[in-house]
């Protein structure tokens, strides 16, 4: 027996499980498969300038008047526009596409947010216990089952552009140049670099469109619209749209807020760093393209795992704990990535520092967004809208120095944005567990009047 709050943060996990088998392959992609004129980072850059955008008025508007659920769907369509703008890749297709899967992609992480905090808090009621856990506990949940997305989507592109015919062996000379002893802005054309062949790509994303549109089935069929209500008051009170419009502006006055931005950015820094300079400069330019996907798989696999197990034991240990592990992890990683000179003899070492990041990402996830859903919650849409913003502008800077800086610098630009966020964000842990924020326990009274098996759904099975 499960409760329906932990049925709706399955069905939301494995949407966007299914969503992002998708959208997470294509990523870590863009920056070899569409490399001409730095065609495919751009695309990157764009998606997440989009999202800045939409970051700043579209959560609130679209989660008050749609409700959570109609909200993911809606950002999930946004996202297969993107899937069906990789058939034919190009400046006029790509682009407009980037902008349509950024417009979307801020108020489906927020909608994904605020439900999973809503579900958290009415459960803890129920059960009369701190709203922090259940909400640490259904992130890591969610995340345990969505960072399990990059194994999935990776191991398709891995095993379809495998298939490729014209793979050979990488000359001494090229792997030279490989990693941050070279600028690493251009790697040298080779078989392994070259975009594999159109047949492939058009299986790959044919597959990618075909999860993607399975993910909005399965949150609009199994989803239960838990704020439905508050939708509907909401759109009959019809409240000025500009005050609606600037409720993701308005938080900034709040301190906390503006301390965890260095932190939220971050989140954008290593997850760019990865997806396309790691990929680009040590997997694909030492192994080729086709071990992209094996090694994103580590990655996933990784992050996954560490998810679902840091979700569990925060409660026991604490976030600041969990975070200046991530923090001591990420660290080791960038310097030796400074000194590490790939060869394909080294091949373990290609997989260690995905796992490693994965462990690390897989906390800046799970830990950031539950302490936003624990410190703002009365302005849940437009704190998750402010994360997804300063997350999305990390993104946007990453790509956008992509094409002009040296590896090193990169590398050096990231180690310093994670300095500065481990000297703001314990002023808000501290501030924090000196004066706890009070969860608003959302239960209606329509939640007392149901009986008690309206709330338990049995699963059956035949043994």
């Amino acid at each position: 027996m499960i409760s329906r709050n932990f049925k709706n943060v399955l069905v939301v996990s494995i949407g966007f499980l299914s969503l992002f088998t998708a959208y997470g392959g294509l990523q870590s992609l863009q920056s070899s498969l569409n490399a001409e004129q730095g065609m495919g980072v751009a695309s990157l850059s764009v998606i997440y300038a989009s999202i800045i955008i939409s970051s700043m008025f579209l959560p609130p508007i679209m989660i008050k008047n749609l409700g959570c659920k109609w909200t993911i769907v809606a950002g999930m369509a946004c996202y297969v526009s993107y899937s069906f703008g990789n058939l034919y890749p190009g400046w006029y297709t790509l682009m407009p596409t980037s902008v349509i899967l950024g417009l979307g992609g801020s108020p489906l992480w927020s909608a994904k947010c605020t439900y999973l905090t809503i579900s958290g808090n009415l459960r803890a009621a129920k059960e009369n216990k701190k709203g922090s856990d259940i909400i640490n506990h259904y992130f890591g949940i969610f995340f345990f089952i969505f960072q399990s997305s990059a194994v999935w989507g990776n191991l398709m592109s891995s095993l379809i552009f495998g298939q490729d015919t014209t793979i050979s062996d990488i000359p001494e000379e090229i792997l030279e140049t490989c990693g941050a002893a070279d600028c690493g802005l251009t790697i040298a054309v080779n078989s392994t670099s070259k975009r594999p062949e159109q047949k492939l790509v058009w299986t790959l994303v044919g597959c990618y469109i075909g999860v993607g549109v399975l993910a909005m089935l399965i949150v609009a069929i199994f989803l239960d619209n838990i704020d439905k209500q508050q939708a509907s008051e909401f759109r009959e009170k019809k409240e000025p749209l500009c005050k609606t419009f600037l409720a993701t502006f308005r938080l900034l006055k709040d301190w906390r807020l503006l301390t965890l931005i260095p932190l939220t950015m971050y989140s954008g820094f290593e997850q760019s760093f990865l997806s396309g300079e790691y990929t680009k400069n040590y997997v694909t330019c030492a192994l080729g393209i086709h071990y992209v996907g094996f090694v994103m798989m580590c990655f996933g696999a990784a992050n996954s795992l560490c998810s679902f197990l840091f979700g569990r034991i925060a409660r026991y240990i604490g976030r600041a704990t969990l975070f200046f592990f991530a923090a001591a992890a990420n660290l080791s990683c960038i310097i030796a990535l400074l000194l590490w000179r790939p060869h394909p003899d080294q091949l373990p070492v290609f997989f260690v520092f995905p796992a490693l990041w994965g462990m690390a990402d897989a906390i800046w996830q799970t830990q950031t967004n539950a302490l936003y859903g624990v410190l703002f919650p009365r302005d849940k849409e437009a704190a998750f809208a402010n994360y997804r913003m300063w997350e999305s502008l990390g993104f946007v800077i990453a790509f956008a120095y992509s094409t002009f800086l040296c590896l090193e610098y990169k590398l050096y630009i990231v180690l310093a944005v994670l300095i500065v966020s481990m000297i703001t964000y314990p002023i808000v842990e501290y501030n924090e567990y000196r004066n706890p924020t009070q969860p608003i326990e959302q239960i209606t009274s329509e939640n007392h009047k149901k009986p008690a098996e309206d709330d338990i759904i049995i699963i059956q099975t035949g043994m």
